[in-house]
């Protein structure tokens, strides 16, 4: 039998000494903190450690660990964005397996990737001294149940998974299990990293005219955001010049290029007020063009297409102001 040494110094050594004594505890040890909306714990588990920091940058372990008294894997996935860490326990009856084809299907069923994944000999022969230096103790109310970790990092289980959510945000999760291990309770470990939506409608204002002719070149559209509108409205609001400006400087650089002005919007209000208000705004802004900008009319050909275009969801503030743009499409 291995012995199942602790990593954490002597500190530790008094908790660990009461181990076989402990059985699952009655209820969360972790007060006031829920499950994390993305994934829920196994069925019995009890949650007795978490963490969570608002907006960091961190790495993922994306790799086998490699063997060579350093304790590094093979890849490490840089990420930054709120960071969250929870560690549970499981009762004894269960398997690291069962456990664990149960997280890997609800990962699959929120519409997450799957990025890495080992098990056991293939995680490496340090993967779970790794991962119990990255669990720590702090995280632990009570450390006698980071015990479970520490003799079930011989008999480990993990994956990494990616996923983007309808604002344009992504999300990680890493979801690390060990066996339960000489009478102790099995371990879970999870961390989660969500970055922020991207502010729509800010990056795009600025868009130059080179960005403009590389993105029609390649995808034969490019949607310009920093058009702007007052609500219901088809004026072309002065704000806007920016990006007048540089797809006039586009159409007159290359004067063979002829495009369609699509109008989008997002799917609040009827799609007949919608289809009309859009086709308005593409024929203001043909306008706007060709009276301030010189550019001939008839190499623009204004359409309006209400939100029959989404790039993301209209069931957020954010995804709403993504599908709200103007595209320049070739003809």
């Amino acid at each position: 039998m291995r012995k199942h040494q602790l990593l954490f110094g002597a500190g530790l050594l008094a908790a660990a000494s009461f181990a076989h004594a402990l059985g699952m505890p009655a209820q969360d040890t972790v007060t006031g903190v829920k499950d994390h909306p993305l994934l829920s714990r196994f069925d019995g588990a009890r949650l007795v450690g978490h963490e969570a920091k608002e907006y960091i940058d961190v790495q993922l372990v994306a790799g086998k660990v490699i063997d060579d008294g350093k304790r590094s894997p093979e890849k490490w996935l840089p990420l930054e964005g709120r960071y969250t860490r929870l560690a549970y326990n499981y009762p004894q009856e269960r398997s690291s397996l069962e456990v664990m084809r149960n997280y890997e299907a609800a990962l699959k069923q929120a519409g997450l990737t799957m990025l890495y994944a080992c098990a056991k000999e293939t995680c490496g022969k340090q993967f779970g001294g790794l991962m119990l230096e990255r669990v720590g103790t702090k995280i632990f109310p009570d450390t006698s149940y980071w015990s479970a970790f520490n003799y079930g990092r011989y008999s480990t289980r993990y994956v990494l998974a990616q996923g983007t959510r309808p604002d344009g945000s992504t999300v990680h999760a890493a979801v690390y299990v060990v066996d339960p291990v000489d009478k102790q309770n099995g371990g879970v470990y999870i961390e989660l990293v969500e970055s922020r939506a991207m502010e729509a409608g800010k990056v795009s204002a600025n868009l130059s005219a080179e960005t403009m002719a590389k993105r029609i070149a390649d995808d034969g559209k490019v949607a310009v955001y920093g058009v702007y509108f007052d609500t219901g409205k088809a004026d072309v609001k002065p704000e806007s010049k920016a990006a007048l400006d540089e797809m006039a400087k586009l159409l007159k650089s290359q004067p063979a290029l002829n495009v369609y002005i699509v109008g989008h919007t997002d799917s609040q209000g009827s799609l007949a007020a919608n289809a009309d208000l859009s086709q308005r705004r593409a024929e203001m802004v043909v306008k706007a063009l060709e009276a301030n900008h010189k550019i001939e009319a008839k190499r623009l050909l204004p359409r309006g297409v209400a939100s029959l275009a989404p790039v993301a969801s209209n069931d957020s503030d954010a995804g709403r102001e993504k599908n709200r743009r103007v595209e320049l499409v070739k003809q």
